[in-house]
């Protein structure tokens, strides 16, 4: 880790996580983080779902809910930036404290809710967002809306000129009931409307569905068969995690989603099954206790076209990016692969 990676964490843990988090931000927009620029590489320059990626590493949605930072994020060496999860109204999520970091485990809890603001206020931002790499928005609905599968094509519709790619979010674990979206006669409906709105677009955009990790088999292949039949053009796998399993850190028995190093296997284990049950026909995006280049190399041998990060960042600095970006390019170069694409699923009946 960066000497300056190392002091910004020591004096951004000295806060409550989610005063460290806003003051990320602005220390990302005050230039106060250096970035590499773009990472790439023969080996790592890579296509998902259409779209031209310089390396196949990712910001996860959360970090940057409001795309208040697109700019700097973009110089800090990761291949595409999901933001989000925007919701059509402005709303103030769960009351606080909702973010925990778990310092033992690596991990942190959050219960926020889809806080955000709204995408009229987001539109303008996303407007004006880097070119030099992919930038997505991620879906959400409001807590108290009537027709909650209809917000994620309104935030569509709104926003979609403005973006490369949108994520379908129905696996967030801290709105009631959003996660009963996941059912496949639902789940189908509420893509079927998506993708409707997605059409409608003058510049068509893939859409990606993320999925959570608490899901049965059955379950897992039902959401396949939606994807499959709607036309989705990735999914990402997995979301946050209501298990609390092996957790050594005080926070351990919040409430919310879970995140960071104790996801890593159970999130793993999901996206190798949904590899063998898509069989290749749709891309698949690993995210879940990433922290290192050997963990991305790890998602994409189970399946993944690429991956995600958020919550090592936490822990590493944004300096964790180019190091895993690197190390994946040399990780692939000891095995002999010539591209990240040969790579994908060649591990992958070892998570089965």
């Amino acid at each position: 880790m960066r000497l300056i990676d190392r002091a910004g964490l020591a004096i951004l843990h000295r806060f409550d996580p989610e005063v460290a988090h806003g003051l990320s931000l602005k220390a990302l927009n005050a230039g106060l983080v250096p970035g590499p620029g773009p990472i790439t590489s023969p080996r790592l320059r890579t296509r998902l779902a259409g779209l031209d990626l310089a390396n196949p590493i990712g910001l996860a949605a959360g970090l940057d809910k409001n795309a208040e930072a697109l700019a700097p994020l973009a110089r800090c060496g990761f291949g595409f930036l999901e933001v989000g999860a925007i919701t059509p109204r402005p709303q103030p999520g769960n009351p606080k404290p909702r973010l925990f970091r778990l310092d033992q485990d690596r991990a942190a809890i959050n219960r926020f809710g889809f806080n955000n603001g709204g995408m009229e206020a987001v539109l303008p931002r996303l407007k004006a967002r880097p070119r030099t790499l992919p930038v997505g928005l991620n879906l959400g609905a409001n807590k108290d809306s009537d027709d909650r599968a209809g917000d994620f094509a309104r935030v569509l519709s709104h926003c979609g000129a403005a973006l490369d790619f949108a994520t379908v979010n129905v696996s967030s674990p801290n709105t009631e009931k959003l996660r009963d979206l996941q059912g496949k006669a639902a789940l189908t409906a509420l893509l079927s409307g998506v993708m409707a709105a997605r059409d409608a677009l003058e510049r068509p955009i893939p859409i990606f569905l993320k999925i959570a990790p608490d899901l049965t088999e059955a379950e897992i292949a039902d959401i396949a068969e939606a994807a499959r039949d709607t036309g989705v053009d990735a999914i990402i796998a997995t979301n946050t995690t209501l298990s609390r399993e092996g957790l050594q850190s005080p926070h351990r028995d919040q409430a919310g989603g879970l995140s960071g190093a104790p996801l890593f296997e159970k999130s793993t284990r999901v996206l190798a099954r949904l590899s063998l049950m898509t069989g290749g026909q749709i891309p698949l995006i690993g995210v879940g206790g990433i922290a290192s280049a050997e963990d991305a190399y790890a998602k994409i041998r189970a399946g993944a076209c690429a991956v995600q990060l958020y919550t090592a960042l936490i822990y590493q600095g944004m300096g964790l990016v180019a190091q895993i970006a690197r190390g994946l390019d040399a990780l692939l170069a000891r095995d002999g692969f010539e591209t990240v694409t040969q790579a994908v699923g060649t591990a992958r009946e070892d998570w089965l």
